[in-house]
This record gives C-alpha cells, sequence and structure tokens, in this order.
C-alpha cells in the first residue's frame, strides 16, 4: 500500500427493477440495461465522469458477443474511453467481488474512486448443442472438411439445443437440489420455510408502498415499445401463507420441502455503487451514504452443505471490522432459498456448529428477526445472480438512514460453497 488505508466511502448506488424472467427485458442485453444503469447513476450522483477511475462489473451467465461486460459498460455510458474496465465471476456473490477489488484498489491509493455492480439477464443465456453438435459446427468452420462431410452422422435430436440448467459441475446438484438437502439434514421444516417467504414479500411490498425504494430504484425505458418500467415485478403484494402451502415441492416431489414459492425466481436485473476514498469525497462535497468497513469471503466444501457460506464470511467480516453479530443494527442475508436462510441463521445460534465448524468457543449469535431483511430480500424482490451484492449494499445503507442505525451487515451464498458478507457503517 503507498499510504494508510483509507475508509471507503459510497457515494451513491441504484439498481433497476428486478424483472421475472422473460418479461420486461426478455430482449434487453444485459451489457445495455448496465449501461443505462451506469449512465442514469452517474448523472443522480452528479459525478464528473472523469473521476471514475475503474470500472469492474459482475455477470455470471456471459455472453459470448460481450465476455468482457465492465469494457461494454463504460463505452455504452460514455464514460471516458480510457476508464480501465474488467469483469469477475464469483457466482451470486459477483458483485460483492467488484465492490470489494473496487474497494482495494482505493485503500491501496491506486485509485481515488471507482464503480462496482453487476447484471444478470437471465431471459438470453448462451444456448448449446450436444458435444456431438458442437464437434461437427467446428470441423466444419475451422476445417477443410466439406459441410457434408462435417456434418455426417447428426440427427434431429442432435439439433436441439441444450436446456441451460444452474448445475453444480463437482457436487452435480443443482442450487434447489443443494436446498433440499440441507433442509432436510437441518431439520427445516416446510411451514418455517413458506412463512420466512411470505415475511419476505410482505416486507418488500411495504417497502414498496412506503417509499423506500423510490431513491434505489430508476426506472428503464428500454423494449420494443419503450414503456417505463420502474418497479420490480415479484413481489406479492397481497401475500397469504395460507396459499403457500398448496404448492408442490420442485425438487423433490416426494418427500421435499422446497417450493417456487419459497424460492429466488429467476431474475433479470443490474445494480451498481459509486466508491470513492473518505478525503475524496470531503475533497469534492460528497456526502457519502455510508462506509464499508470490512469485507470477507469463505469456501466450503460444496457436496457438504453447498448454500452455508454466510455462516463462515460472516464472522470473518464481523472480526475484521472489530464488532460483533449484536453490534449490527441491520442484517440482509441473500435469500437464494427459505431453507438456506434457515439453514444458515440455524447455524449463527449454534455453539455445536461454533466449534466444531468455524473452530470458535462462542456462536456468531442469534439473529433478531425484527432487524432481518426488513425491505424485503431476494425471494420477494428476485436475484439476478451478478446484481444481489450491490443491491444489498445499497438497500442496506438506505435502510439505516431510514431507521438511524450506524451498523448493518449484508452476507450470501454462492455456487460452488462460497460466501461473502460486509459490514457496513452508516454516514
Amino acid at each position: 500500500m503507498s499510504k494508510a488505508p483509507e475508509r471507503v466511502a459510497v457515494i451513491a448506488g441504484a439498481r433497476t427493477p428486478f424483472l421475472r424472467i422473460a418479461t420486461g427485458y426478455s430482449t434487453t442485453p444485459a451489457r445495455l440495461l448496465s449501461a443505462h444503469l451506469v449512465a442514469e447513476l452517474v448523472e443522480r450522483a452528479d459525478i464528473d465522469k472523469a473521476l471514475i477511475e475503474k470500472l469492474v462489473f459482475g455477470q455470471v451467465v456471459m455472453s459470448p458477443d460481450a465476455p468482457n461486460i465492465a469494457r461494454e459498460v463504460v463505452l455504452g455510458a460514455n464514460l471516458p474511453v480510457d476508464t480501465d474496465a474488467y469483469s469477475v465471476s464469483r457466482a451470486c456473490a459477483s458483485s460483492y467481488q467488484s465492490a470489494a477489488d473496487v474497494a482495494m484498489n482505493i485503500q491501496a491509493g491506486v485509485i481515488d474512486a471507482g464503480l462496482a455492480g453487476g447484471c444478470d439477464v437471465m431471459s438470453q443465456p448462451p444456448i448449446s448443442f450436444n458435444k456431438k453438435m458442437t464437434e461437427a459446427m467446428v470441423r466444419s468452420t475451422y476445417h477443410k472438411d466439406s459441410k457434408l462431410k462435417a456434418f455426417k452422422g447428426i440427427g434431429l435430436k442432435d439439433l436441439m439445443p441444450s436446456q441451460p440448467a444452474i448445475k453444480e459441475p463437482s457436487s452435480e446438484l443443482t442450487m434447489g437440489q443443494a436446498a433440499e438437502k440441507m433442509a432436510k439434514e437441518n431439520g427445516i421444516s416446510r411451514n418455517d420455510q413458506d412463512e420466512l417467504a411470505h415475511r419476505s414479500h410482505t416486507n418488500a411490498a411495504n417497502a414498496w408502498e412506503q417509499g423506500w425504494f423510490d431513491e434505489q430504484v430508476m426506472s428503464v425505458i428500454m423494449g420494443p415499445d419503450y414503456d417505463p418500467v420502474s418497479k420490480d415485478n415479484l413481489v406479492r403484494a397481497g401475500s397469504e401463507l395460507s396459499k403457500y402451502a398448496k404448492l408442490k415441492p420442485v425438487f423433490d416431489r416426494e418427500n421435499g420441502s422446497v417450493t417456487a414459492a419459497n424460492s429466488s425466481p429467476l431474475t433479470d436485473g443490474a445494480s451498481a455503487v459509486i466508491l470513492m476514498s473518505e478525503s475524496k469525497a470531503k475533497e469534492l462535497g460528497y456526502t457519502p451514504l455510508g462506509y464499508i468497513k470490512s469485507f470477507a469471503f469463505a469456501a466450503i466444501d460444496p457436496n457438504w452443505q453447498m448454500l452455508m457460506g454466510p455462516s463462515f464470511a460472516s464472522p470473518k467480516a464481523l472480526d475484521l471490522a472489530g464488532l460483533t453479530l449484536k453490534d449490527m443494527d441491520l442484517v440482509d442475508m441473500h435469500e437464494a432459498f427459505a431453507a438456506q436462510v434457515l439453514s444458515n441463521t440455524q447455524a449463527f445460534a449454534s455453539k455445536t456448529f461454533a466449534q466444531e465448524r468455524l473452530n470458535r468457543s462462542e456462536p456468531i449469535g442469534e439473529i433478531d428477526f425484527d432487524k432481518f431483511n426488513v425491505s424485503g430480500s431476494s425471494i420477494s424482490l428476485g436475484h439476478p445472480f451478478a446484481a444481489t451484492g450491490t443491491r444489498q449494499l445499497t438497500q442496506m445503507l438506505y435502510d439505516l438512514k431510514r431507521t438511524g442505525g450506524q451498523h448493518g451487515l449484508i452476507t450470501a451464498c454462492a455456487a460452488g460453497g462460497l460466501g461473502a458478507a460486509m459490514v457496513l457503517e452508516a454516514a
């Protein structure tokens, strides 16, 4: 480091409305949606574009025609062409990583300000063919074989594209199957999962009704009809707990408890934050939303309980901040599945888990659900994989400002047995 590390100020943050897959953003490439967001965020923050020295953007489902989405965002948002830009992928914690990268560059004195975010448009996944068809297509393009010879033996079934699946190559489990496994192994009941999902929708609907998202969520005017989209389309404003019990399990139809209603939906959307050194913010007269006090990442065996990352990353982040869970005024845990959230909150409070898994004498602590996901989280708001981290970061700082709280913990699980956590401080 070239100088003593500074506090990293969050100058501004915003996101697009989060929309269910195959709805409003179905024809919008992720790079364009992200550029639209970034251009709006920079304008709202009233910041000179030249101050953004580095842009780091996360994406999980990458488009083959724009593998470095960050650079496309710089150009699409009309930032200076000499703005450094690169993309990251850490599954559902991708924008935790983009924010951490920019924060570390600021703390190291490499830059004074940067922009971090993430986007996924699941409506436009890369579609692949089976191995036989793929090999034939490559031969037809790069070998001297004739087209006829290259495709010899290709049948109708080989012409069918493969259905995209969110599956772990190592464990051979989908995220939903991993959540189902955790529900069974941790004794998480169907009723408790449904109650948490209902609570998420109730809190999100209340947040929208009260206007808490008005500053955080920008309108998007895109698509063939140019109709403005200004609100998430996943929140169940009239959520009724009794209706959750009527849904059948998805991943274990005979003995399962994980349903479409107590899981986060496939979602399109983008989010971003502008970060700046505290001294630069003061010099320029900006009033930050808050500060990133600490961050941490963790990795566990995905063949054990893949989505337990928050229980390993959170104590690291709290230790680095010199704080405990009791010091947190609010907590936002990414809701991939209700079973995953309840497994982690159970582990937070477990002395046995602390001793056997964390090598700590005491548990992280009991979650106070009156301070937990108070504006809704991924089950109700949606989960565009790479956009969730900076969505949580922005939402937490606005929630702290609104409630008068000082410290907040945000945390998320991610595919591959990964976890991420940040401790945030109000301005």
